[in-house]
C-alpha cells in the first residue's frame, strides 16, 4: 500500500506575499518526518464504548481504527482492528461466521446516532447482507423491527421485515408498509444503489488471533446521490463545509435469532444493536472561488491532478485569485501548444518536447514528485488439494498485502501473453495453447506463473485464484509519459528484453507473437518496437460470434479486456474489486448485448491495475514492490521516491528536464529508489503573448504568464507542505527537493518577465534512433534557461535522499531583473519581501 505520509510542517508562511501579490499563503515548508500520518483524524472506537447490550455482543473486546475522519473525498480509508474472533467464509446458504460487515449512512448532521434506514446496504443480496430478513415464527421479531414487518402464520409465506432506504434527496425505497409486503419490490435493487455501485463491505474476516483490516471506499454525492456526502452546506458562523456521514461497523456472530446460521440482515435490530459508528466528516464537493476569478488552464499529466484538486480553492479563493481546470490531454501534445508564442493552455509534464525540427521554447519547473504504482486487490483462495497447510486455508479469504514484480512480469501482463488475457473461445495457439488438455508453456494468469512464486511469499504456491484481471493489468487508454516510463523500465532489463524478443523464459513461457519485437508469421511480419506512449491490445484475436435466435456477438481483445479511462480509475477499480469482467449475452437487451460482471466481493478479489501514486493512496490500494536496476525489489513512499529523485539524470537534449534513467550508473547505485518514480514540470514559453497584451484593461498585459507564475509559486511554496486540507500537497506526493523548488521559482520568474529578444536558435537533423523517440537538440533561448545554479542536483546516489534534496533552508533569491522590468514600482518591496523568501509572487502589470 501506497504510504507516502509526512508530519507537523514547521515552515511559516509569509503573509505579505497574499496582501502584495495575491499568492494566497505561499511559503517554504521544512522537510517533515516521513512517518507521522499527515490527515491526523485516525479514531479508534470499541464495542466497550458504544454497544448498548455489551453482554450480548458477539465480539465485546472489538476494538475498531478508522485510518482518516476528517477532509475526505471520494478516495479509500483503512479500516483496522482487534479484539475480533477467528472467521469462517461464507457459503452459497450462509454469510459465514464471526465477521464484521462495514457501510456509509447519510445523516451524521443531524442524528446523535446513526439511523439504519439511511445506510447503503443490501445491494450485494447475498446471504447475511440482506436488506430483509424472513422467519416462519414470529416471536423471533424484535419490538424495534416491528414497524418494518409483515407477518403471517403461514409456514408456506413466512414474516418478512424489510428494512426501508430513505435517501438524502428525500426518497423512500419500500418493501413494508402499513404491514403488508409490497410485492415486486427488490431491496437490493434501486435507483440509487445496486450491486454494481455499493461500496458496503459485506464480509471482512479475521484472522486466529482477532485481527483484520479492510479498505473502505468512501463516496461522496457524486458516486452517491442517495448518501448525499460532501454536500456543500452553509454554516451559521460563515464559511462553507460538506454534509457528514457515519461509517458503520457491525459484528456477527455465528447465527441468528431463530436461525442456525448466519442468514438475516445485519439491519436486523438484533444485530444493528452491535454496531460501531464513526463520524466522517467531508470536503465540500464543488470548487468555491471568488466571483470572477480568471480562468486559467492547465494541460497534460493526469499525475498532477490530485495535487492540484488540493491547490484550487486557495489558488482561487485568493483576492485576485485564478481559478485553475486540468485538461486531461496527452503531455507531448500539451507541450507542442505551449510551445507557441500565443495564449495557450500551461502544460503539465513528464518528459522534455519530443517534436523532430521545432526548437524546445519551454521553461520547465518541477510542481511534483509522483509516479506510476501496481495496484492489486488480492484475496487467498487457497486450494482444495491435498498438502495445502492448515494455516494456509485458516487464511482463507484475507488479503494478500505484498507482492514483488520484475521487469519481465510486467512485460508478460502488458503484452497478453497469459491465457487467460484472451478470449476463452478464441484461438490461443499463438502463445501455445490448444485446449485444457493441451495448455502449452504458458501459465493462465500471473499468479500462477513459476516466474512470480519464485520470488513471492511461499503461500501464493498453495492458491487457486483464475480470473481474467490478474492477467493483465487495468491500463487507460491513450498515449500518456506514464507508458513510456513503463516500458522504458520493461526494455531497460535484459530478461524482458530477450521475452520481447521472442526468447521463451526458463520455464517455456513465450511472448504473444503480435507484441514481439521480432518479425514473425505469428504476428504477419509486423515486429513491435519500444518503449511506447500507450498500451496496445496488438492481438487481433477473436472469438467467433454465435448464430442464432439465443447466439452472442464476437468478442475481441478489447472487448474481453476492456481499457479504464484513467490511472485514478484504475486505482479505484482496484479498490472496488472491479476488473471490467466481461458479463453474459443479453438477449433481453435492446440491441442484445454484452453485460459487465458486478465487482468481486471483499474476500474474493483479484484485480491488477496500473495507476499512479496519488491515485494509489486515496483509494489506500496495495502497491506491488518493483525490482530496480540496484537489484532491490522497492515500493513506492515518499522515501523511495526521493530516492530516486536524487538518482534522476538530466535530459541530454534538454537539460531543464530529468528524469529517472534504469541504465544509468546512478540507477545502478540507488539501492532504495523506487523505478517508477516520475517528475511532473508546469511548462511555458516566456515568450508566449496574453490574448490581452497591449490592451489597457483593469487587468493588465502580462496577466495569463503572471497566473501561471503564480501557481508554480504556490506549488512549489504552500503546495509542498504534506496534508490532507485544502492547498496542501496529498498522499502519494512526495515534497520536492529543495534544487528542485529553486529551480522552480527561477523558470516562474523567467515566465513572469515574459518577451524578450532572444538569438536565433538552432536545430539538429532528425533523430534516427529506433528505440527512443527523435529529440530536438539546439542553443535555447536566455529565457527559457533557468539560470545555472537552480538547475536540479544529483548529488551521489546512494539510494537515499541527498543532503541537499531534503529541505535546507531555501537561500535568498536575489535575481530580480527579469521581474523589476514587469511590476510598477509601487509593488517592488512587496515583491522583494516575497523573493527573499524565494517564492516567486504574482507578477502583472497594471497600465
Amino acid at each position: 500500500m501506497v504510504s507516502l505520509t509526512s508530519g507537523v510542517v514547521t515552515g511559516v508562511v509569509v503573509g505579505a506575499i497574499a496582501v502584495v501579490t495575491g499568492v494566497p499563503g505561499a511559503s517554504t515548508p521544512a522537510q517533515a518526518d516521513p512517518t507521522t500520518p499527515t490527515s491526523g483524524s485516525s479514531i479508534t472506537v470499541s464495542a466497550n464504548q458504544q454497544d448498548k447490550d455489551l453482554d450480548n455482543a458477539p465480539m465485546p473486546d472489538l476494538s475498531v481504527t478508522v485510518s482518516q475522519t476528517k477532509d475526505l473525498l471520494a478516495q479509500g480509508i483503512k479500516i483496522t482492528w482487534t479484539g475480533g474472533l477467528k472467521s469462517d467464509i461464507p457459503t452459497n446458504a450462509t454469510g459465514g461466521a464471526d465477521f464484521l460487515q462495514i457501510a456509509q449512512c447519510w445523516g451524521a448532521d443531524d442524528d446523535d446516532e446513526p439511523d439504519r434506514t439511511k445506510c447503503q446496504y443490501g445491494g450485494f443480496g447475498t446471504p447475511g447482507a440482506y436488506r430483509y430478513s424472513t422467519t416462519t415464527n414470529p416471536d423471533d421479531v424484535a419490538e424495534q423491527d416491528e414497524e418494518f414487518t409483515a407477518y403471517s402464520d403461514s409456514p408456506f409465506n413466512p414474516t418478512f421485515t424489510g428494512i426501508p432506504f430513505q435517501s438524502a434527496t428525500g426518497d423512500w425505497v419500500r418493501s413494508v408498509e402499513d404491514g403488508e409486503r409490497i410485492p415486486d419490490v427488490d431491496p437490493a435493487v434501486n435507483q440509487f444503489f445496486t450491486k454494481f455501485n455499493t461500496n458496503e463491505v459485506a464480509w471482512a474476516g479475521s484472522s486466529t488471533d482477532g485481527t483484520g483490516s479492510a479498505t473502505f471506499e468512501v463516496q461522496t454525492a457524486t458516486e452517491s446521490p442517495g448518501l448525499g456526502c460532501g454536500t456543500p452546506v452553509n454554516q451559521v458562523t460563515g464559511g462553507v463545509k460538506g454534509s457528514s456521514c457515519w461509517l458503520v461497523i457491525i459484528p456477527r456472530g455465528t447465527n441468528d435469532v431463530g436461525q442456525q446460521f448466519v442468514v438475516n440482515s445485519g439491519l436486523s435490530w438484533d444485530a444493528w444493536k452491535h454496531r460501531i459508528a464513526v463520524k466522517l466528516e467531508f470536503q465540500p464537493i464543488g470548487v468555491r472561488c471568488t466571483i470572477g476569478a480568471a480562468e486559467r488552464q492547465l494541460a497534460g499529466s493526469e499525475l498532477v491532478s490530485d495535487a492540484v484538486r488540493s491547490w484550487q480553492p486557495e489558488l482561487c479563493g485568493a483576492e485576485d485569485g485564478a481559478a485553475y481546470s486540468l485538461i486531461g490531454q496527452t503531455e507531448s501534445d500539451a507541450l507542442l501548444a505551449a510551445n507557441g508564442t500565443t495564449a495557450a493552455p500551461m502544460a503539465l509534464t513528464t518528459r522534455a518536447l519530443k517534436a523532430p525540427d521545432i526548437v524546445d521554447r519551454l521553461s520547465y519547473a518541477p510542481v511534483a514528485l509522483t509516479g506510476l504504482a501496481i495496484s492489486f486487490a488480492v484475496d487467498r483462495q487457497p486450494s482444495a488439494a491435498e498438502g495445502v497447510p492448515q494455516e494456509v486455508t485458516d487464511a482463507a479469504r484475507l488479503p494478500f498485502t505484498e507482492l514483488k514484480l520484475t521487469p519481465r512480469l510486467i512485460a508478460k501482463l502488458l503484452t497478453n501473453s497469459y491465457v487467460d488475457s484472451l478470449p476463452p473461445g478464441a484461438d490461443r495457439s499463438g502463445i501455445g495453447y490448444v485446449d485444457q488438455t493441451s495448455p502449452g508453456h504458458n501459465a493462465r494468469n500471473l499468479t500462477s506463473d513459476p516466474e512470480f512464486l519464485e520470488i513471492n511469499d511461499p503461500e501464493w504456491a498453495y492458491q487457486a485464484i483464475t480470473a481474467p484481471s490478474v492477467a493483465d493489468l487495468l491500463t487507460p487508454l491513450g498515449r500518456l509519459d506514464g507508458a513510456w516510463v513503463l516500458w522504458n523500465y520493461v526494455i531497460s532489463d535484459a530478461e524482458a528484453l530477450a521475452f520481447l524478443s521472442g526468447e521463451a523464459d526458463e520455464w517455456g513461457m513465450i511472448v504473444n507473437p503480435w507484441s514481439s519485437t521480432t518479425p514473425s508469421e505469428g504476428n504477419g511480419g509486423i515486429a513491435a518496437s519500444y518503449p511506447l506512449d500507450q498500451f496496445p491490445r496488438a492481438d487481433p484475436i477473436e472469438q467467433p460470434a454465435v448464430e442464432g435466435p439465443d447466439g452472442a456477438a464476437a468478442v475481441n481483445l478489447v472487448t474481453w479486456r476492456p481499457y479504464t479511462n484513467n490511472l485514478d480509475q484504475s486505482a479505484n477499480l482496484t479498490l472496488r474489486g472491479d476488473g471490467l469482467i466481461l458479463g453474459g449475452w443479453d438477449i433481453t437487451a435492446t440491441p442484445p448485448k454484452y453485460g459487465k460482471a458486478a465487482r468481486q466481493v471483499p474476500g474474493q478479489q483479484s484485480v491488477l491495475g496500473l495507476t499512479d501514486t496519488s491515485a494509489a493512496a486515496k483509494y489506500q490500494v496495495y502497491t506491488a514492490a518493483l525490482l530496480n536496476p540496484a537489484g532491490e525489489y522497492v515500493a513506492p513512499d515518499s522515501g523511495s521516491l526521493l530516492a530516486a529523485a536524487s538518482a534522476m539524470v538530466a535530459d541530454p537534449a534538454q537539460p531543464q528536464v530529468v528524469g529517472y534513467d534504469p541504465t544509468s550508473t546512478e540507477a545502478a547505485e540507488a539501492p532504495g529508489a523506487y523505478p517508477l518514480a516520475m517528475p511532473v514540470y508546469a511548462a511555458v514559453n516566456p515568450q508566449m503573448k496574453d490574448a490581452n497584451d497591449g490592451l489597457a484593461d483593469d487587468r493588465g498585459a502580462g496577466e495569463l504568464r503572471g497566473d501561471y507564475a503564480s501557481f508554480i509559486a504556490f506549488a512549489v511554496s504552500s503546495g509542498q507542505v504534506p496534508g490532507t486540507g485544502t492547498g496542501q500537497l496529498p498522499d502519494g506526493y512526495a515534497p520536492l527537493p529543495q534544487a528542485w523548488r529553486d529551480q522552480a521559482v527561477a523558470a516562474a520568474e523567467t515566465i513572469a518577465a515574459g518577451p524578450v529578444a532572444t538569438p536565433a536558435p538552432t536545430t539538429t537533423p532528425r533523430s534516427t534512433t529506433t528505440t527512443t523517440p527523435p529529440r530536438t537538440t539546439g542553443a535555447l533561448p536566455p529565457a527559457v534557461v533557468a539560470p545555472a545554479a537552480a538547475a536540479p542536483q544529483n548529488p551521489a546516489a546512494t539510494g537515499q535522499a541527498a543532503g541537499s534534496l531534503v529541505g535546507a533552508a531555501t537561500p535568498v533569491d536575489a535575481n530580480i531583473s527579469a521581474v523589476s522590468g514587469a511590476v510598477p514600482i509601487a509593488l517592488l518591496a512587496g515583491l522583494l519581501a516575497a523573493l527573499a523568501a524565494a517564492v516567486l509572487p504574482r507578477v502583472r502589470r497594471r497600465l
